[in-house]
């Protein structure tokens, strides 16, 4: 089995972003990296678990520097779709706030996920006297590409996924808890991007993370874009169009409360219907919101929001055209087949549309 630290750059992965075929959403400028890793103190960690054919699952964490049990951040959490297993959630939205690093992984894995973390924060220094510890994991189900009943994720690749978790450019597509997921027709997997809004008078960073796997149609700036239209078939059934879900996590240096926080993460689950979620009745849509920033003065005022949630907007936006872009066609449990998104059938809606606007 290849179970692979992945916190950089995958192998193969040359494949361009949205931003590089001219496809710029929103007007609110990036950070350097275009990545949730643009809000200091935030690292972003993989394992990507592969037994070919049947098996592409694996763990994201997204860990940031200061949380702990005795150092919880303000988060806020919303339910699109409450088709899930996010674990964590009622305490995370009884207190509003985050004590550990955000998991993502596979559904029946999810689990034996949160168990891992739970001994990995117990063993941090500092924690020696803890009694109580709220573990925050997130899933998709995979199981159309991997073997999900194999529950193949365990305590190794989730402290391989934290110990090696780390600023600068995150790996996107086919990686961690994104080797097997699909979304809108399309390979699809982890996706990142941000954003630099002024809130309250001063420039901040918001990054969001994606792990997406949802139903739907592909919409890219109007236009509409299936396996089929773009010939790629599919030679068999795709996943059903209800049975899916988007873990969705939003991080910010913006000085917010746990209520602000929990309008941020409502808006990230909202930036899916720009890309043509379906939000179906097996859909588990998820985001949840930290601030990096709890000691940073008053929270901004609710009326100084406004640039907060656009940048949630179109950083979730862009983020799961990343995870399309930057995924490769994957043959997995079954012999099931899911195409990849083409660049080129992106660059060719972003020349029509600057076209247009000229």
């Amino acid at each position: 089995m290849d179970a692979t630290p992945q916190p950089h750059v995958p192998p193969g992965a040359a494949r361009r972003r949205v931003r590089d075929l001219g496809l710029v959403i929103g007007s609110c400028g990036t950070g350097p990296l275009n990545a949730i890793t643009d809000v200091p103190g935030v690292r972003v960690g993989h394992t990507t678990v592969r037994r070919p054919p049947d098996v592409h699952t694996g763990v994201t964490a997204v860990v940031p520097d200061a949380v702990g049990p005795r150092t919880p951040l303000p988060a806020g959490v919303f339910t699109g779709n409450g088709y899930g297993k996010l674990i964590g959630t009622t305490q995370l939205a009884e207190l509003g706030t985050l004590e550990t690093p955000v998991l993502l992984t596979s559904t029946l894995s999810a689990f034996r996920v949160a168990d891992a973390l739970v001994g990995w924060v117990l063993q941090r220094p500092g924690c020696e006297e803890v009694r109580s510890l709220n573990p925050v994991v997130g899933e998709c189900n995979d199981g159309f590409l991997s073997d999900i009943r194999a529950r193949p994720v365990h305590e190794e690749h989730v402290r391989a996924a934290l110990d090696t978790a780390s600023g600068g450019p995150v790996a996107e597509g086919c990686v961690g808890a994104g080797t097997g997921t699909v979304a809108l027709g399309f390979k699809a997997g982890v996706g990142t991007a941000s954003r630099t809004p002024d809130v309250g008078g001063r420039r901040r960073t918001v990054g969001v993370l994606v792990q997406a796997n949802f139903g739907g149609t592909l919409r890219v700036l109007g236009r509409t874009l299936t396996p089929r239209s773009l010939g790629l078939g599919p030679d068999g059934p795709g996943p059903a169009a209800d049975v899916g879900s988007c873990m969705i996590v939003v991080a910010t240096d913006a000085p917010a409360d746990a209520r602000q926080l929990t309008r941020v993460a409502r808006r990230a689950v909202f930036a899916l219907a720009r890309t043509g979620a379906a939000y179906g009745h097996g859909s588990g849509d998820y985001a949840v919101a930290f601030s990096t920033r709890p000691d940073a003065g008053r929270p901004v005022a609710d009326a100084g929001l406004d640039p907060l949630f656009e940048a949630v907007l179109d950083g979730v936006e862009e983020a799961v055209l990343n995870s399309l872009l930057a995924a490769s066609t994957t043959t997995g449990f079954g012999g099931r087949t899911v195409p990849a998104l083409p660049a080129d059938a992106l660059a060719e809606v972003s020349s029509v549309a600057g076209h247009t606007d000229t």
